[in-house]
């Protein structure tokens, strides 16, 4: 017969067991705040305020009152104004603005006439996600630019199609496809989950079995065991990524329109900065389960915040900054405009030294934790 007053004292026992696992008991309160939080407040699937550079070719009043409901609207905000369409290419490139729009010469003239001028509308269409909205509210946008020109048209312009076209240029993904985009992606995703988990447990395992011991009595130095405990999952890391980029351009039909030298500069300096922060919770956890524990702290907030499965720039700026800090959101970044770009150490710079920032913190920190721990 089950006696009530056992299961009390297996209880009470596994009450003082969950008080005393301090990593685990913050993790149970913790990650449902975390998801409330990124969920509701950080996720959007409407991007707006997206960064977008001008042309003008013709600088009329027509092309004034475009800018000013450009301005006004929720989904383009002006950054930049270039002076030829290669700047605005390159820009677009670099991933510095999502939109490119053109205003052609005689636009106002042509306009009054009926000629159907074009407004040039290119867009980054590597996140099709983030280019959907836009483009979809781009054509409203200019019909109330337009509205009080168009009420003092001749009778026989403002009927039928409108005296003006928008053309619509999706570069880099022009059949929009979320392959193009999810796949990229997908290396930074494996790369932070697997190599992260692996390194943050290679610690702890030496201290649960003792081995540690055999290490300290050894006249190696902190830092050679540090790195030599990491050369091996910098080995699995370019083997992963060449798995990934092996199935992406047999299985999924992805490009790689880079060259390999930036790609694989910051390739290793991103494997170097995921095991850095790997060994950094290696140090603090007791034990492997609270290793595993800590490394969903970076897990969630690198898929969600890293402009992964949701575009970055619909997200407030408080999460921009949080994102600004995971190396997964430069390398990201790098990774898409590398392979669908074609983009080199000029484009990518940019976000290339955050990541070596990060890297020369975290390995900072890893070595002092680690010369403690040793201690």
């Amino acid at each position: 017969m089950i006696s009530l007053s056992r299961i009390k004292a297996v209880f009470l026992k596994e009450l003082v067991q969950m008080r005393r696992d301090r990593p685990t008991f913050a993790i149970m309160i913790m990650v449902p705040i975390m998801q409330l939080t990124l969920f509701g407040f950080a996720i959007d699937t409407d991007p707006r305020n997206m960064p977008t550079a001008v042309e003008l070719r013709d600088e009329g009043p027509l092309t004034r009152s475009l800018l000013a409901s450009l301005a006004q609207s929720d989904y383009f905000r002006i950054v930049r104004r270039v002076a030829n369409e290669s700047e605005g290419e390159r820009l677009l490139r670099s991933g510095a603005v999502s939109f490119l729009i053109v205003i052609p010469e005689h636009f106002e003239r042509d306009f009054v006439r009926g000629d159907r001028p074009q407004i040039l509308i290119a867009a980054d269409a590597s996140d099709p996600v983030a280019a959907a909205g836009p483009i979809a509210a781009a054509n409203e946008i200019a019909r109330r630019a337009f509205a009080p020109e168009l009420d003092r048209l001749p009778r026989r312009l403002r009927t039928g199609l409108p005296p003006y076209e928008a053309v619509i240029h999706r570069q880099y993904n022009p059949a929009g496809e979320t392959s193009m985009n999810i796949v990229p992606g997908l290396l930074g995703i494996i790369l932070t989950m697997t190599l992260i988990m692996i390194t943050s447990i290679a610690l702890t395992r030496e201290v649960e079995r003792g081995t540690i011991e055999a290490l300290l009595s050894t006249p190696v130095r902190a830092s050679e065991i540090m790195i030599g405990k990491t050369t091996p999952y910098i080995m699995i890391g370019f083997v992963q990524t060449a798995i990934v980029l092996a199935a992406a351009r047999l299985i999924f039909g992805i490009p790689f329109l880079g060259g390999p030298a930036p790609f694989f500069a910051a390739l290793f300096m991103f494997i170097f900065a995921n095991l850095m922060l790997g060994y950094l919770i290696s140090t603090v956890a007791k034990t492997q389960m609270q290793a595993m524990q800590m490394t969903f702290f970076v897990f969630l907030p690198s898929i969600l915040l890293s402009g992964f499965m949701f575009p970055f720039a619909a997200m407030p700026a408080w999460a921009r900054a949080i994102g600004e800090c995971l190396p997964i959101t430069h390398f990201l970044r790098i990774v898409r405009e590398v392979m669908l770009k074609g983009a080199g150490f000029a484009e990518i710079r940019g976000d290339l030294w955050p990541i070596a920032i990060i890297l020369a913190v975290l390995a900072g920190l890893s070595l002092a934790r680690f010369r403690r721990t040793l201690d």
